[in-house]
């Protein structure tokens, strides 16, 4: 195994997800022992998981608050307009309480068809012959439905449209990943099918640790940098998104270089800002800041 792959293991073995999983969305599906309710609040929880971290988790809470102790069980017996006024007045960023309804009442309909989302994604996995990009434009065309505004579009992202579609793989990796205290390992899919979710932390370390010299998250660059992790680990080349997105979460990752922050890190001889200095940093802050990171 080379350097950066004993060094990524390195960074699984310092990660604490006890502590780190407190100030992470994915903390709302250990709330509940029901796997269909633990899919129901994955849904919810990556599905507004961008912005503000406290602000996510706050409309995190509101929703789920508003489903009662069993969300499944809310939505599968309810109609979409009582959805829509347990909802109502709910806002996130560009998001609306119909938008956050009409994504619930498709969710119920898949429910009431398949037993649970899980079962429903493995339908999608198996017509698409087991292609993971497909069966989840499967998966997103159906929580949308036909009528589908914009926002709705955005809230559930297409993977054939070319975005990262982060949040989408980030729901996929709780629900498919072994359970290790953070994911669940619901779903019967191997693990090594999954696709790295890229966010702007996991896209600027992965240009720092050269698993991708792509300047935009697409969807392209997440396939690249799981490529690339797959070297280290091809059944489970995912395992490594949580650490490393808390890395950056957490700022114990720096944009620039800082001495008292990277002297400590484990990543430090791995990574291109600290041993070529500034310039990777800055070539990705500045796209970052020319609005080029889809996500």
């Amino acid at each position: 195994m080379d350097s950066i792959g004993e060094r990524l293991e390195a960074l699984l073995r310092e990660c604490n997800p006890a502590i780190r999983r407190q100030q992470d969305p994915v903390d709302f599906i250990h709330q509940y022992d029901e796997p269909v309710d633990q899919e129901l609040a994955g849904l919810v929880a990556s599905s507004l998981a961008f912005g503000n971290a406290l602000a996510a988790r706050r409309s995190v809470e509101r929703v789920l608050s508003a489903l009662g102790a069993n969300p499944a069980t809310t939505i599968v017996e309810a109609d979409r307009d009582e959805i829509f006024e347990r909802l109502r007045g709910f806002v996130h960023r560009i998001y609306r309480d119909e938008h956050l309804a009409a994504m619930l009442w498709h969710a119920a309909a898949l429910i009431r068809v398949h037993g649970s989302l899980g079962q429903a994604f493995v339908g999608f996995y198996e017509a698409a012959g087991s292609d993971f990009r497909e069966s989840m434009a499967g998966f997103a065309d159906a929580l949308r439905g036909d009528a589908q505004t914009r926002n709705l579009r955005h809230l559930v992202s297409n993977p054939r449209a070319g975005s990262a579609c982060k949040r989408l793989l980030l729901y996929a990796r709780w629900m498919i990943r072994p359970a290790d205290g953070v994911d669940l390992g619901l779903w019967p899919i191997a693990p090594s099918k999954l696709v790295i979710p890229v966010d702007t932390h996991i896209h600027r370390i992965s240009r720092n640790l050269g698993l991708t010299r792509r300047l935009t998250a697409t969807w392209a660059t997440a396939e690249e940098i799981t490529a690339a992790l797959r070297r280290y680990d091809p059944d489970d080349p995912v395992k490594y998104d949580f650490a490393l997105c808390h890395l950056g979460v957490s700022r114990e990752c720096p944009s620039r270089p800082d001495p008292m922050k990277c002297e400590r890190c484990v990543l430090q001889n791995v990574c291109s800002v600290w041993t070529r200095g500034p310039e990777i940093s800055k070539t990705t802050t500045s796209a970052q800041e020319a609005g080029e990171l889809r996500l």
